[in-house]
């Protein structure tokens, strides 16, 4: 590490509280341990700084040798490195993530959940076979389920219907209220199915060309999650820019504004849409091909790269 990438660290670490270091950012992470750790700060902080070690290969090197920690993300506090995905997570759902950042203990209260008899008896079966271990489920910010075996470490939220428990983190136990756990058996093939009465609708795809109509009738609003050299290099007007200066604004629409989310090909802006579609948003959208798609079929003039 240089002493200019030192300085450049360290300057970050002495301006900021709380920074975190991450591919992508806190609005487009562009890994799924970044998003986790992202996740739980915004779920806690309405202010904080990200640092896109992709964008800055001296950082992305630099601060593995600074907190001689081989991995990203890393999250800083007060200076100090907390860790990575795996004990911020922990940290998250014990409640000491809260108690670190100056925030009210969390909620552990147990979602009320329904596992159908069917289902009560397919899990018992599964789990004979696996003694001492413990029925877990997550439910992540995509409001994806997952079911895991694995043993129980101690600060899981624990749900029970059907003489069955279910341990969960304190995400998924928000997610999970209501949640009804059936057995399906059908042409498809056979496993559980899962009804979860919280989670918004999903992101819908929209083409360049059913953009072009909306943003005439003035019925949608445009967030481009470009980095701003991309922006400035192929620039769309009728977007705002999603930044550290807009997100609180953005976040703050009504929840049943219909947003697009737009990035070069529609990759990083399909991440950018599960995030809002987690924070309850019910009408979001992914500019499909995005401005590149919007460069060859709508407006020539827009620069392509």
């Amino acid at each position: 590490m240089t002493p200019e990438t030192r300085e450049r660290i360290e300057a970050l670490l002495d301006q900021h509280r709380i920074v975190l270091f991450m591919k992508g950012t806190r609005h487009a992470p562009r890994c799924g341990f970044s998003a986790t750790v992202a996740g739980h700060l915004n779920e806690l902080l309405d202010d904080y700084v990200s640092v896109d070690v992709l964008a800055d290969e001296a950082i992305r090197d630099g601060i593995k040798t600074y907190g001689n920690w081989p991995t990203i993300p890393q999250l800083y506090v007060d200076k100090e490195l907390i860790g990575g995905s795996d004990i911020v997570s922990g940290m998250y759902n014990s409640g000491e993530l809260h108690e670190l950042l100056g925030k009210p203990k969390p909620d552990r209260t147990p979602p009320v959940i329904e596992i159908t008899p069917a289902a009560a008896e397919a899990i018992r079966n599964g789990m004979a076979d696996e003694p001492g271990m413990a029925l877990h489920v997550a439910i992540d910010a995509r409001w994806q389920t997952q079911f895991m075996l694995k043993p129980a470490v101690g600060h899981e939220i624990r749900a029970r219907s059907g003489n069955i428990d279910v341990l969960m983190d304190l995400q998924t136990a928000q997610r999970a209220r209501g949640m009804k756990i059936d057995w399906v058996d059908d042409a498809r093939g056979s496993g559980l199915s899962v009804v979860l009465p919280l989670a918004p609708a999903s992101v819908k795809p929209l083409t360049v060309e059913a953009l072009k109509e909306r943003l005439v009738r003035g019925d949608i609003s445009v967030v481009d999650v470009r980095p701003a050299p991309d922006r400035m290099r192929a620039p769309f007007a009728a977007a705002r820019a999603l930044d550290a200066s807009s997100q609180r604004e953005i976040e703050a629409w009504p929840k049943d504004q219909p947003i697009a989310f737009l990035c070069h090909f529609g990759n990083s802006s399909r991440q950018a849409a599960e995030h809002f579609r987690g924070l309850g948003f019910t009408q979001v959208f992914n500019v499909e091909g995005g401005i590149d798609a919007w460069s060859q079929r709508i407006d020539p003039s827009v620069p392509r790269y």
